[in-house]
């Protein structure tokens, strides 16, 4: 007769043992998020923060370099404190346009960017944003500024459109001509035409305006070749290598004594700018003030470093700031 068979002790526990339990995966904020929504949200803030690093909001200087001229224009137009309204619209227009035109710039530049030590890392040519992405970011910020000018009036509208053909073709004037600086100061002080027209309100009322507003944006124009050649003193090396124009490669060892005789004259139109204007004689001091800014830049760029022009190209926003204040307190006294 058979022995009936011995149980197997370790087939026993096993078998006594429960079967396991099922691993439920831990639902972070974000995935129930994502879960509810079919938003990937940390996806979205990276893609929001690489598009705001493209269009320099992380970078405020060249968007002041921007306003205060704007203001300047707010200021002379009105003949005292402008309206808040007109104040808000021109501001928000500032840094919208200004941030398009950075992204424009980058998505001509996207070739040249790589090869340059201070612009490799811009998104573009890091790669961290595609162009159709730039294209797209573009075109968002064209029309936020757009719908911004509608609050205004016909003849500011229309100016606006020359603005926004100056912005888009400013980055492609370094491929044929050593004066891109110039063709910045039209782009960046278009602003100033725009603002006496809103005050104005009407072609001839902008007509009567029109001497005021035109030496204001010759001065920007010198204003803007001030510092966007120091601004190009730091890229120098490279852009001669890449083949990139520019006044700074243009102006060569005379350099700083090109920049002393266009600040001299910038200044000088900024007098001329008070006496159209009638402002009251405490503008003079932000007059003062400015002139001992640009002899610091000078100074500290006479060994031509890196750094230093950089510093420069910076110390420019507290030029704008000073005249500003000046204008202001000179109409609040007036």
């Amino acid at each position: 007769m058979p022995k009936p068979p011995v149980p197997n002790p370790r087939r026993s526990v096993a078998a006594r043992k429960p079967p396991p339990r099922p691993v439920i995966a831990v639902r972070t904020p974000a995935v129930r998020a994502a879960g509810r929504t079919g938003i990937d949200w940390p996806r979205v803030r990276e893609r929001l923060a690489q598009y705001a690093k493209l269009a320099r909001m992380h970078r405020p200087v060249g968007a002041l370099l921007l306003l205060w001229p704007t203001w300047w224009a707010l200021w002379l137009a009105t003949g005292d404190f402008p309206s808040i309204g007109l104040l808000v619209i021109f501001t928000l227009g500032v840094w919208l346009m200004r941030s398009a035109g950075c992204v424009v710039n980058d998505l001509a530049d996207r070739k040249f960017d790589p090869q340059v030590k201070r612009t490799r890392e811009r998104p573009l040519a890091a790669g961290t944003v595609a162009p159709r992405e730039a294209i797209g970011v573009f075109l968002a910020l064209i029309v936020l500024a757009f719908l911004l000018v509608l609050l205004t009036n016909r003849l500011t509208v229309e100016l606006s459109l020359i603005g926004a053909f100056l912005a888009v073709t400013y980055p492609f004037m370094k491929r044929y001509t050593y004066l891109p600086q110039v063709y910045l100061g039209l782009a960046f002080g278009w602003s100033i035409p725009m603002a006496f027209a809103a005050v104005a309100g009407s072609w001839d009322a902008f007509v009567k305006v029109m001497p005021l507003c035109g030496l204001l944006l010759l001065a920007n124009i010198l204003f803007a070749t001030i510092y966007d050649t120091e601004y190009a003193m730091v890229d120098r090396d490279d852009d001669i290598r890449i083949g990139v124009k520019s006044t700074a490669i243009l102006f060569g060892d005379a350099d700083l004594p090109i920049l002393g005789i266009l600040m001299v004259s910038f200044l000088g139109a900024m007098a001329l700018v008070a006496q159209r204007g009638h402002l009251h004689w405490i503008y003079f001091i932000g007059v003062g003030l400015a002139a001992l800014l640009f002899a610091w830049q000078l100074r500290i760029m006479r060994a031509r470093d890196r750094d230093a022009c950089f510093a420069a190209f910076r110390n420019n926003n507290w030029v704008g700031l000073a005249l500003w204040l000046g204008m202001m307190l000179a109409y609040a006294l007036k």
